[in-house]
């Protein structure tokens, strides 16, 4: 079965949406040798007119020391890329070092994925077994400050930067939940944010098998192949993949896990940015035959980037039931372009498609059975299923203060295979015999 051992790994995040890979360096390349051979007056002109001004703002401001020409150049890079969307942005030396530091290794956070939208700090999803999913962070929590401060137009590396610190090292957040209405604050300590991305694997009655994934990441692949063995072996006739407040991760950790349930070559997802030629298309591979087991998706609005991948390819070619509610809609690409003097450029060139075109970014994934559950109910579920060591019903509710509610999400999923089942045995029965 199809893993990601020997593939480039270009990174999405729902929060972040990085994607860094061996094409970066090509891109720049032919964006570099394009602008020597093809000036662009518009360009040009427009850069002309950026230096009278900055000599005139250097020489003739008051203060000396504001008026540095690097200072001004800074600060007129830093706004150029973010008036273009929340997930571009100019990356001085320190926050592009950061960044590197932080795709190689591991780091010390909180474990929320967070967006930016219109000037707010917006929680996707916590992740499970981290502080912020301990601390009942919840998916739709704006978080208003950080250590006593707030965020003045945030943009993803100063918010993230915040977040962030060393390990063992404590940080007050302040967030506002807008389905209560209320502020409250948390204090935690980071945490190196590490965790299996594929839990709760389980054969439920009827021989439907379950499982959770909870992000995609360099072993999400082997996980999944190997919960999916197990499930099969263990008898499994139909399958639940539950996307409910996964982040996103890899791109080729996605297309990894959609994998076994396309054939050779069949197209899973693509991405094109504003040229036509500007088209880079990921199909499947491996030669044995795809796995055609009825199939449900669970998803929500804490589902996202990667997440949206695979839920989106395989409700397109009408490969599995999509459960649940609306994705969150994330589906473009940034690029990491590095820049003289240490710095370096995040900036989005191009949107993630389903195989038929359609897109993910601002759209999501729309379920076929619609089950919202409240905003209660969304985070007793969730810590049902982060705590699923604990089976003890009593146990339970006296450690988290409730008792274990029904999943009406998960009981709609399984509806639906039962119902397929059911009809495909109907189907068989009525067979003429030969």
């Amino acid at each position: 079965m199809h893993t990601v051992a020997d593939m480039h790994k270009r990174i999405l995040t729902i929060v972040a949406g990085i994607m860094i890979g061996a094409a970066l360096t090509l891109l720049a390349g032919r964006l570099s040798l394009a602008w020597s051979l093809f000036p662009n007056r518009d360009v040009d002109r427009a850069a002309s007119y950026y230096t009278s001004v900055l000599k005139l703002v250097h020489e003739n401001y008051f203060d000396e020391k504001k008026a540095d020409p690097d200072q001004l150049t800074h600060a007129a890079l830093q706004a150029m890329v973010a008036s273009l969307d929340p997930h571009s942005e100019f990356l001085g030396a320190t926050d592009y070092d950061d960044l590197e530091n932080e795709m190689d290794g591991d780091f010390g956070g909180i474990g929320v994925e967070i967006d930016i939208v219109k000037g707010k700090v917006i929680v996707i999803a916590p992740i499970a077994g981290t502080p912020g999913a301990r601390a009942g962070i919840m998916h739709g929590d704006q978080i208003v400050s950080v250590d006593g401060q707030p965020f003045d137009q945030p943009t993803m590396d100063t918010v993230v930067g915040r977040l962030r610190g060393k390990l063992k090292t404590k940080v007050e957040v302040s967030l506002f939940r807008p389905s209560t209405q209320k502020n409250f604050a948390v204090t935690l300590t980071r945490e190196a944010i590490k965790m299996d991305s594929v839990r709760s694997v389980r054969l439920l009655p009827g021989g439907i098998g379950y499982l959770q994934l909870t992000e995609f990441s360099d072993n999400t692949a082997d996980e999944f192949d190997q919960a999916l063995d197990k499930l099969l072996h263990d008898g499994a006739t139909s399958l639940i993949i539950d996307l409910r407040d996964n982040p996103g991760g890899l791109l080729d950790a996605a297309v990894a896990v959609a994998n076994p349930f396309f054939k050779k070559d069949e197209l899973i997802v693509y991405t094109q940015g504003r040229l036509p030629d500007d088209r880079e298309e990921y199909r499947a591979e491996g030669d044995g035959d795809p796995l055609t087991l009825p199939l449900a998706v669970l998803v929500n609005a804490g589902s996202a980037s990667a997440a949206e991948i695979v839920a989106g390819a395989l409700k397109d070619t009408n490969r599995a039931v999509i459960v649940g509610e609306r994705s969150f809609g994330k589906g473009s690409v940034q690029s990491i372009f590095k820049l003289k003097k240490g710095e370096g450029l995040r900036l989005t060139t191009a949107h993630y498609y389903m195989p038929s075109g359609a897109a993910i970014h601002e759209h999501g994934v729309s379920p076929q059975v619609e089950v919202v559950l409240s905003a209660d109910e969304d985070e007793k579920v969730r810590l049902q299923e982060e705590r699923d060591d604990i089976t003890d019903p009593k146990e339970f509710a006296d450690r988290f203060g409730f008792a274990p509610i029904e999943d009406r999400q998960l009981q709609a999923a399984i509806d639906v295979l039962r119902g397929v089942q059911a009809f495909a045995a109907n189907s068989a029965s009525d067979l003429p015999a030969r």
